[in-house]
């Protein structure tokens, strides 16, 4: 079976009918035996038993599939066999669906070729034309493997561009990069040293007048302002051009994350949506559907510092070793064509709105429009879950998340991919419904009483 445009993602749900496969009425204590027994292993050789710590076990309920074995389109399949209605999709990375038969065709073709020499391959360049082509803030471009390496890079082209240490990011989006001028923002900060931490100022989205003090204070020595173009709250009152402005006025580069994003909200990325230039941009996630490519993309004047310019300090700025690699670069290109040449972000946008409009009708009817809520963009949903005092709360999230899996729904998230389908969505709204219902109930006598085992936590904040 392929997963080749709108045919298919309309029968994709021909493949939930076999309760068997579903669940088949097993305890949940069995259901996911298979996953349990690779934890144990797990545990004794990755810290934390996984390489994403958001994939971690302490992210689920108990009563969570572990591992997950093959996915298509917008349904994964766990070592145990249960299979789920996906959300989130590999935090947001595949945008038009698990084993996406073009894009897989792709990479395979030029895996057969070899995936990494000596010297450059042609795809670099053909992978650089295509996202220039599509960014409007992308004079030149570098790639990479993962966003955290881009978004570094960014930091430090900045810093040597304007001669700058400090750099000012949006407290309200959770993370920009494993390194440390981010993580010392945060609690999970041991092993960055204070003077490092003191380099990276915070700011609220939305708050120009916090950004003008921080420029007040520290304007002659802050190299950059970097933040997400959008998340649940969208900007106000030209909050991103006026912060745009007020970081040039005072030397400053404005950097925007279009991690999440890019090849979400527009073709173009959220830079095209509002209609804003920044002097530098990060892209990854759905940059190629899940394969490992990231990018830093800007003005020329400033990524030629890291290129062949022995005029000025040069930037040792991206150089790794897989970030060429062939087949990657080729599942870009392809994803890119179908950026352009299909509906991709406008069946999300539809897609997210049957979804929100949905939950949001069976919340209401279950009373319970006080402690559930469906929040952000129509192509990036989240959800809200609070106690009986309306706080955010980790344990309802937790019996949320469980008696949704317990309806064959995986969904840390409710962002939607280009194969969601109608009766995806519509298997999904009943499910939370399904869901609710035991929420309500544990409104009344507690989340422990319907929890099976520990709530799940989270990985970091930032600090203050």
């Amino acid at each position: 079976m392929t997963i080749d445009g709108k045919h298919e993602r309309e029968g994709s749900s021909a493949m939930m009918d076999d309760e068997t496969v579903r669940f088949g009425g097993r305890h949940d204590a069995r259901r996911y035996s298979a996953s349990r027994a690779l934890e144990e292993r797990a545990l004794q050789l990755i810290p934390g038993g996984s390489h994403t710590y958001a994939k971690g076990v302490d992210q689920y309920p108990v009563l969570a599939p572990g591992f997950i074995e093959r996915g298509h389109g917008c349904h994964v399949w766990d070592v145990d066999g249960n299979e789920f209605v996906e959300y989130n999709m590999g935090g947001r990375a595949v945008v038009l669906g698990h084993a996406y038969e073009p894009v897989v065709r792709a990479a395979r073709a030029a895996m057969d070729l070899g995936s990494s020499f000596t010297r450059p391959h042609r795809l670099e360049v053909e992978c650089a034309e295509a996202f220039v082509g599509m960014i409007p803030g992308a004079e030149m471009v570098k790639f990479t493997k993962d966003g955290s390496t881009a978004t570094t890079a960014a930091i430090r082209l900045a810093r040597a561009y304007t001669g700058r240490r400090r750099v000012a990011l949006c407290s309200d989006h959770p993370f920009f990069s494993y390194d440390d001028w981010f993580i010392g923002t945060t609690t999970m900060d041991a092993g960055i040293p204070d003077a490092v931490r003191a380099l990276t100022l915070t700011f609220p989205y939305n708050d120009l007048d916090a950004c003008r003090r921080l420029f007040d204070e520290h304007g002659d020595d802050i190299a950059a302002v970097i933040l997400e173009p959008v998340r649940a709250e969208a900007p106000r009152d030209g909050f991103l051009h006026e912060l745009r402005d007020l970081a040039h006025s005072r030397g400053a580069l404005f950097v925007l994350d279009e991690m999440i994003t890019g090849f979400r909200y527009h073709a173009g990325g959220a830079q095209a949506l509002f209609g804003i230039t920044p002097d530098l941009s990060t892209f990854g996630k759905g940059l190629a559907n899940g394969f490992a490519l990231s990018a830093l993309c800007g003005r020329r004047e400033i990524m030629d510092l890291g290129g062949l310019d022995d005029s000025r300090p040069r930037v040792f700025l991206l150089s790794t070793t897989h970030g060429g690699e062939t087949h990657a670069l080729a599942a870009g290109i392809e994803n890119m064509r179908i950026f352009r040449e299909e509906p991709v972000v406008e069946h999300m946008n539809a897609m997210g709105r049957r979804l929100r409009t949905g939950c949001e009708a069976v919340i209401e009817q279950r009373g319970l429009a006080d402690y559930v809520t469906v929040n952000g963009y129509d192509c990036n949903l989240a959800f809200a879950t609070l106690d009986a005092e309306r706080r955010p709360s980790q344990g309802y999230r937790s019996l949320f998340l469980q008696e949704m899996l317990r309806e064959g729904v995986l969904a840390p998230a409710f962002t939607v991919s280009y194969s969601h389908a109608p009766a995806d969505i519509d298997r999904t709204i009943e499910a939370v419904d399904r869901a609710l219902g035991v929420y309500a109930r544990a409104l009344e006598d507690g989340y422990e009483q319907h929890l099976v085992g520990r709530p799940s936590r989270m990985v970091m904040h930032h600090r203050g």
